[in-house]
């Protein structure tokens, strides 16, 4: 599983994430400080009390003093065996300071063990002691006994009171942590979606960007940081609009004045006797102005002024294979069943024409299918020309790239009409491909989205 997916992608997940990580780290350190307090009073609190009586046990009755075990209310016992039942864990740091102390008091044993043992409320143990001791141990959860074995094989053994603390420290952590994501977390949730709910407006709107004829400028709201991002996109907005509408208004200058003198032309050529060179100069100023009428259509086409409509797509293929038909040209069609989608039609159709245009100059015949799918419909124009070169599979969209070197415009055009088709097919929101065929030959796809 890809481990990127997990990480949240939106700006308030990974606050809430952030902050959430902070509070656990926080929580950690808090933990780790209060099992290390709660340690140091357990040693202060029952550790040095337990080695004390230990010790002094041990010395008073070496020394031949009366033994505190045969005072009234005596802790320390001397038993003939080992108080420690087996299986249970030891408590190691009572048994280092029992040795310590014995050691330094000169006090000659043969070993010292402990054990950990567990209460709950109703432990049978429990039913022989005082009251305030039995409800003290079930609190603390457990008692720690304590055996020295001293050199004549008799044993001073101690029972007290060993609190579980770090269970309950546990899940009151645990708790407190629950706690605070639930009134931090949610607050910092609710803020973060208010700060981003502008961010997303904002980037549904640059992706629908379409000059000159988007939506009013975007209230700036949210932060300063963001109202100040929104106002230099309505800037930029504004300006991206103001340069198009410019550029617009020049290339229907150019178109103007280039189609004047292209009209002009084709009256005057009417003079020319020579029918072989008529023609030859009609074929040239038509080439001129196809050329003219691509560069435009190229440059315009961010801003079309054909609205989009509901549009039979096998029957838009159809009228254009039915064109190139009624000019003897070789295009095969597989008919197709009804595909309503909304596009702009004299637009795809020009698509439409350049693929099957191309399949004609380079193969003198195309092969043309609509493949319609659950979530998309492909338009496969095939032929079997002498293919493309796998480095010049994307190269051959760029604008004025020919398909091939020579200058013979019958063959390689000025190499605008990939670039138009694929410029049309993205602007309906879908893609444009070129494929080697098998055999030989090329496939030209083009995929919208229905």
């Amino acid at each position: 599983m890809n481990t990127r997916s997990r990480w949240p992608h939106s700006l308030s997940g990974q606050i809430a994430l952030l902050v959430a990580v902070a509070l656990f780290v926080a929580q950690a350190i808090n933990f780790a400080l209060l099992y290390r307090e709660r340690r140091e009073l357990r040693f202060t609190q029952i550790v040095v009390p337990t080695v004390t009586r230990m010790v002094d046990s041990a010395e008073r009755l070496q020394l031949g003093r009366v033994a505190p075990f045969e005072r009234p209310r005596a802790r320390v016992r001397l038993v003939d065996r080992n108080p420690v039942p087996p299986g249970l864990h030891p408590a190691e740091e009572i048994e280092v300071g029992v040795r310590k102390g014995l050691a330094e008091s000169g006090i000659a044993y043969r070993r010292v063990v402990s054990g950990i043992r567990n209460y709950s409320p109703d432990d049978p143990r429990l039913e022989g002691m005082r009251r305030d001791r039995a409800r003290r141990l079930a609190n603390l959860g457990a008692e720690v006994i304590v055996g020295v074995e001293l050199r004549d094989g008799r044993w001073l053994a101690l029972n007290g009171p060993w609190p579980r603390t770090e269970r309950g420290l546990v899940w009151q952590l645990i708790a407190q942590t629950l706690i605070l994501y639930a009134v931090v977390l949610l607050p910092v949730l609710w803020i973060g979606r208010r700060v981003t709910r502008p961010l997303n407006e904002l980037t549904s709107r640059a992706r629908a960007f379409a000059p000159g004829g988007g939506p009013e400028p975007m209230a700036e709201r949210g932060p300063g940081d963001i109202r100040a991002l929104i106002a230099a996109y309505n800037e930029l907005s504004s300006r991206v609009s103001a340069m198009l509408d410019e550029k617009d208004r020049m290339l229907g200058a150019i178109g103007h004045d280039l189609r004047t003198p292209l009209a002009a032309l084709r009256v005057r050529i009417e003079s020319v006797e020579d029918d072989a060179d008529r023609q030859r100069m009609a074929d040239i100023v038509g080439e001129m102005h196809r050329t003219l009428e691509d560069i435009l259509s190229l440059a315009r086409l961010g801003r079309p002024s054909e609205p989009v409509a509901d549009v039979d797509m096998a029957a838009l293929v159809d009228a254009v294979v039915e064109d190139f038909r009624d000019l003897d040209h070789k295009v095969d069609f597989v008919e197709a069943e009804r595909i309503r989608m909304r596009l702009r039609p004299s637009l795809m159709r020009r698509a439409v024409r350049n693929l099957i245009e191309n399949a004609i100059k380079y193969a003198g015949a195309a092969e043309v299918q609509i493949v319609a799918e659950a979530h998309r419909v492909i338009i496969a124009v095939c032929d079997r020309g002498p293919g493309l070169p796998p480095d010049k599979l994307d190269a051959v969209f760029d604008p004025f790239v020919r398909l091939e070197s020579s200058r013979n415009r019958e063959t390689g055009g000025i190499g605008l009409g990939l670039a138009l088709a694929r410029a049309i097919v993205r602007d309906a929101g879908g893609r444009i491909t070129l494929e080697n065929r098998a055999g030989g030959g090329l496939i030209a796809r083009i995929e919208l989205t229905r």
